[in-house]
């Protein structure tokens, strides 16, 4: 008897249990979701009146004043004897007299220092007779140009101020992710300090620099915000705003700061040298495509295929046309925008290790490199002379070597040597891939060419190979360019 009450008593502590167990996850998702409003009203602020009036005395107007030459006035051709001859004769004499003006333009920047060091874009300061800094505050101290840097548009300038002024720091551009709130600041539209908040909408962006690393945001950017900073929620400077994407000139939402670490290492040469002084490696080089590649006997496209050596470090150091650069300085290369970037950041007069790609198999070469604003303007070198032979139809393309005549209309240097383009087949894998009259081959499967019996014989080696391409060395202009073309079957 005693038993079976135990075994009655008993019976209910299963649900007991399972109602505890329920009643226990039930208070843990309850605080899993107090916790997860906690972190989403973390994430998107409720206001940005804090951070702006943290940050906001650091952030100016800036006024440029550069005097522009006079108008000459409208030339009206009024034939003689004419009811408004001397009208227009008085108008033009008059309007011929004018003298040189001032012209006036409105920018931002901010302030990165208390002994006054303010970094804008270089398009606002350009060719400016003056420039005037307004504070938050009100207050206005005329500025110097410390120095310029056209190939980011930044600009660092210094004002003299009778205390210390307040100023921002630079952030981390690479932990800004997609989707992180940004704030903007600056003198859009030249109405005076205003504040504009967005998120950051993509990374890495390229408009037309070399060194562009643009950070995409939605935050509503003017004229008259070049210059203006791009913070995060820290009150880090991330960006500098420098360009928008609009139709009317007006905010579309699609604007872009060039990266605080592409800024912080301009800023720094600048405020040391008055100029920048960037790695130059001294090599043409393009993106590898998967034909390229493959004519090559790489097994992927990372990389930059040298497509020219003018004199300089890398000639210097033994690099060929053709090697393909898979390393530089420790680091792969992927591309040859990553190459260019990583070189002018490299301090100039380094020697650096690059492992190239040639022949099927690496080699490691020793640069020191050279300083790229002292050799932007060395002219390309150009391939000994040997003889040319006759026209003729080879992939798609009507092909003559260099003669006197060809030389004469296409304006080549002496002793160029090559094949020259005379016409191309639309219907062709050569029309499709970009290759037109007057461009000229110099290469095949990087051996030079002088005769098309050099390229036939390129082709027929390619196939005999193996290989489904053949790397072509073609220029334009002067500019070298590789090019891969399919050999098909014999």
């Amino acid at each position: 008897m005693t038993h079976k009450r135990a075994q009655a008593i008993a019976a209910p502590l299963p649900q007991r249990s399972i109602l505890l167990q329920r009643a226990f996850w039930l208070g843990l998702m309850a605080s899993a979701l107090i916790l997860l409003q906690a972190v989403q009203s973390q994430a998107r602020p409720d206001s940005f009146a804090d951070l702006a009036d943290e940050i906001s005395d650091a952030v100016v107007n800036i006024t440029t004043s550069t005097v522009v030459a006079g108008s000459q006035g409208p030339n009206f051709n009024i034939p003689d004897g004419s009811p408004f001859e001397d009208f227009f004769r008085e108008f033009q004499d008059r309007n011929q007299g004018d003298r040189p003006r001032r012209s006036s333009a409105l920018g931002s920047g901010f302030v990165i220092s208390e002994d006054g060091y303010i970094v804008t874009n270089n398009h606002v300061i350009e060719s400016a007779d003056e420039v005037f800094i307004e504070f938050f505050s009100g207050e206005e101290l005329e500025a110097k140009i410390v120095g310029t840097d056209p190939n980011t548009d930044i600009a660092l300038l210094k004002v003299e101020a009778d205390k210390p002024l307040p100023f921002v720091n630079f952030g981390d551009s690479d932990m800004a992710r997609v989707g992180d709130w940004v704030v903007a600041m600056g003198n859009p539209l030249g109405q005076g300090f205003s504040v504009s908040a967005g998120i950051v909408s993509a990374r890495n962006r390229a408009l037309s620099g070399s060194y562009d690393d643009y950070i995409q945001t939605d935050a509503a950017i003017n004229r008259g915000n070049s210059g203006g900073p791009l913070f995060n929620m820290d009150g880090d400077v991330i960006g500098v705003n420098t360009a928008i994407l609009s139709p009317n000139g007006g905010s579309i939402g699609i604007g872009f700061s060039m990266a605080s670490n592409v800024v912080t290492r301009v800023v720094d040469q600048l405020r040391e040298f008055g100029e920048t002084r960037r790695g130059w490696l001294g090599v043409r080089i393009q993106d590898l495509d998967a034909d390229v590649a493959e004519a090559l006997g790489l097994e992927n496209t990372n990389g930059a295929i040298v497509a020219g050596v003018p004199e300089g470090p890398a000639k210097d150091a033994g690099v060929l046309q053709g090697d393909v650069i898979v390393t530089f300085d420790g680091v792969d290369v992927k591309d040859t925008r990553a190459l260019v970037r990583q070189v002018g950041n490299t301090e100039v007069g380094k020697t650096v290790r690059v492992v190239v790609f040639r022949d099927g198999k690496t080699v490691t070469l020793k640069i020191k490199l050279g300083r790229r604003e002292d050799a932007e303007a060395i002219p390309a070198t150009t391939p000994d002379a040997e003889k040319p032979a006759e026209p003729t139809e080879v992939l798609g393309m009507m092909l003559s070597p260099v003669n006197e005549e060809l030389s004469a209309e296409l304006d080549l240097p002496n002793g160029t040597t090559g094949l020259v383009v005379m016409s191309v087949d639309d219907t062709t894998e050569a029309f499709e891939k970009g290759l037109r009259r007057g461009d000229l081959i110099t290469e095949a499967g990087q051996q030079k060419l002088s005769r098309v019996g050099d390229l036939q014989d390129r082709v027929e080696e390619a196939r005999e190979a193996g290989r489904k391409s053949l790397l072509l060395l073609v220029r334009r202009g002067g500019e070298p360019r590789f090019i891969a073309l399919s050999v098909g079957e014999e």
